[in-house]
């Protein structure tokens, strides 16, 4: 067992590490490691901190429910929290579970085994058997609010019939394998990135903000539980199911009641080959108590429910050769390598490449052109290589050398000190200026509609932009003359690129893609220096000083607003009409508005006003922000449908204003 120093050392990196990924997957939908690979790093950390009680703090990715809403949909409080499952790899750990729940529950018990559906979950709201919202997992508590996408989904019944209460069921939205394979097809025609897998396809068209184009991808929906309401005669998982399906709601099938552990164990098994058969992915099984009444009483832990575990399938492995490694040049200069594969089979995909990360990796595992590999694409994500067969070697294998140049640009290719990347230092590189202008105009930065990759390729290629700033002096006439651009299209554009003008200073600041520097540090830098004149101008000892800017962030800060050109290109996107300022009312003295130094929470849906825009009428007379009811919490802002912030508010007795309280409490102090 590690000391305490060495097991804080590991878990703090660890918990970096696993909130990382749970952005990039939850909140960007880029997963950067396979399933198997996250729940190993899970693993590891739960097991440091059983050995270790002493390390557990409440916000450690073990105890925590999931991700956060993106920006972009209303928010949307769920009637219950929408917990994860814990994870069983074998069926010793399936016995485990058994062991738990039968000594809580004081007896035998008997289980249903649904497949576990590879999508993305939501919940749906009916109001008298009218359908009327639809929501987004979210963190579990709060989602997304994607009802006129959801709306789109055929198999999604919009009326019941006579139910004459409020229904809340949760369920799994995804994609069809063939429906999938149309659909990179298509992008891949138009020169746009393809979907990962079917999760984040279906992820990727219901959080499109047009429902237009979720209507145009075919989309599935099964439904499992009932979250608000139903049948009081159901008493169990499996006649939930039923209920379901009598009512109109899409079930899968392959579902199957168990009478006990055994029964489960041979069911998981029987799924690790047929289930490539499925028309869509599952990543393994839930095993569920069946009586409902008995779940209740089991109840949960701050994360997972204990009536429920899902058995994942293992990690699937093949293996093929590494016919060539290349490189990829990113948005930073950064070089990946990449190995080209003989195309196998694996997962029920046909893998030809995997990412190989970095120089360090590949020197690690001793990967070399010719080699044969082992390869997994572990929960159907991102293909690995995970190891060697040197003893097939001939001899005519070649190890790999990173490039000293730029393959995209000839530029000088560095290693700085402590990473492990290598980086090209050429900024007319063309590779990563085609990703510069991909993150500036993306949702979370200057949120360009219809500039996707295919018409980023053009631009650059056809020399009509040097640099983001180019953007704004483009005409009709030079949109109309690229491939596939009609006027209609070209003038969406053209209006889409006009009103990003007006974006605001914190999604500028992360559209400008200095390194480290993400959407939550963007608002921290607006809200604190309120122009970019005035953070082009902060000092490395300034910037530490602000709480969530560390050192390495106000480093890379300083550093890019001292580039030359960096500066050349903010004084042209200002010279564009680019709003470079936070808009701002007169500053509020200390102790002129009540508003000044309290701190406001939001709930639920305003009808008059945005949620961006409440929170900045909050801070604009003075106030704070916060996302989560605490001792602290001076208002609780409560709209529509408030979700279980409010039972927390009331619980602390925070005062709640409603949506005309709060209105009049602004209005008075904006006079």
């Amino acid at each position: 067992m590690p000391s305490l120093e060495l097991a804080q050392d590991r878990v703090e990196e660890l918990r970096r590490e696993i909130r990382r990924h749970d952005y990039q997957y939850y909140v960007l939908d880029n997963p950067l490691v396979s399933d198997a690979e996250y729940d190993r790093l899970m693993r590891e950390l739960v097991a440091l901190e059983t050995e270790h009680p002493r390390l557990v703090v409440p916000d450690s990715p073990t105890q925590r429910v999931g991700g956060q809403p993106l920006a972009g949909f209303q928010s949307v409080g769920h009637p219950v929290a929408l917990l994860s499952l814990d994870n069983a790899f074998e069926a010793a750990e399936l016995r485990d579970f058994d062991r738990r729940v039968q000594q809580l529950a004081g007896g035998a018990v008997d289980y249903v085994v649904e497949p576990k559906i590879d999508g993305l979950t939501v919940v749906l709201a009916y109001e008298n058997g009218s359908f009327i919202q639809a929501a987004t997992r979210g963190d579990g508590l709060t989602g997304e609010d994607v009802t006129q996408n959801v709306r789109t989904i055929r198999l999604m019944p919009l009326a019941l019939g006579e139910h004459d209460s409020r229904l809340a069921v949760r369920g799994e939205v995804f994609m069809p394998k063939s429906a999938f394979a149309r659909l990179n097809e298509e992008r891949d025609s138009r020169g746009e990135a393809p979907f990962a897998n079917p999760r984040n396809a279906a992820a990727g068209s219901i959080r499109q903000l047009d429902p237009r184009i979720t209507a145009g991808r075919t989309l599935g929906i099964f439904l499992y539980q009932v979250l608000v309401g139903g049948s009081r005669e159901v008493a169990t998982q499996a006649e939930t199911l039923a209920w379901l399906r009598q009512t109109g709601f899409s079930v899968q099938q392959e579902w199957r009641h168990c009478r006990d552990i055994d029964e489960v164990i041979a069911y998981c098994a029987s799924w690790a080959d047929r289930r490539h058969d499925l028309a869509y992915e599952i990543d393994g099984l839930v095993v569920k108590v069946n009586s409902l009444e008995l779940q209740g009483r089991l109840g949960s832990t701050s994360k997972s429910p204990r009536w429920a575990i899902a058995f994942k399938f293992p990690a699937e492995q093949v293996v093929t050769r590494i016919q060539d490694i290349i490189v990829r040049v990113g948005r930073t200069g950064v070089l990946t390598p990449t190995a080209i594969l003989e195309p196998v089979q694996v997962s029920g995909a046909t893998v030809s490449r995997a990412t190989l990360h970095n120089e360090d990796m590949i020197r690690a595992k001793d990967i070399r052109i010719g080699d044969y590999v082992l390869l997994q694409r572990a929960g159907d994500v991102i293909p690995e290589v995970v190891s060697v067969f040197e003893e097939r070697r001939s001899g005519s294998e070649r190890i790999f050398e990173m490039p000293k140049t730029c393959p995209e640009c000839g530029g000088k290719v560095v290693r700085l000190e402590g990473e492990a990347a290598n980086r090209c230092t050429s900024i007319t590189c063309p590779a990563q200026l085609k990703e510069m202008f991909l993150h500036f105009v993306s949702r979370a930065a200057m949120d360009i509609e219809g500039m996707g990759p295919a018409l980023v390729n053009q631009l650059v290629e056809t020399g009509m932009v040097q640099d983001v700033a180019d953007l704004y002096g483009l005409s009709k006439e030079q949109l109309t003359s690229l491939e596939r651009m009609g006027d209609k299209s070209a003038e969406n554009i053209l209006a889409a690129i006009d009103k990003s003008r007006n974006r605001g200073l914190a999604p500028l600041i992360f559209a400008l893609g200095i390194r480290f520097v993400g959407t939550r540090a963007s608002e921290i830098l607006a809200d604190r220096y309120r122009g970019m004149d005035a953070l082009a101008a902060a000092a490395d000892e300034q910037l530490t000083q602000i709480p969530e800017i560390g050192p390495k962030i106000a480093a890379s800060i300083v550093d890019y607003f001292r580039n030359e050109q960096a500066r050349q290109l903010l004084a042209k996107l200002s010279r564009a009409g680019v709003l470079m300022e936070q808009a701002q009312r007169e500053p509020v003295a200390a102790g002129e508005s009540p508003l000044a130094g309290k701190q406001f929470v939001l709930t639920g849906t305003l009808s008059s006003l945005a949620r961006g825009e409440a929170e900045n009428l909050i801070r604009g007379l003075g106030g704070k922000v916060s996302s989560s009811v605490s001792k602290k919490t001076d208002y609780l802002v409560a709209g529509s449908d408030p979700g279980s912030k409010y039972g927390k508010a009331v619980g602390l007795a925070v005062p709640i204003l409603d949506e005309e309280a709060f209105k009049r409490l602004v209005t008075a102090h904006q006079e």
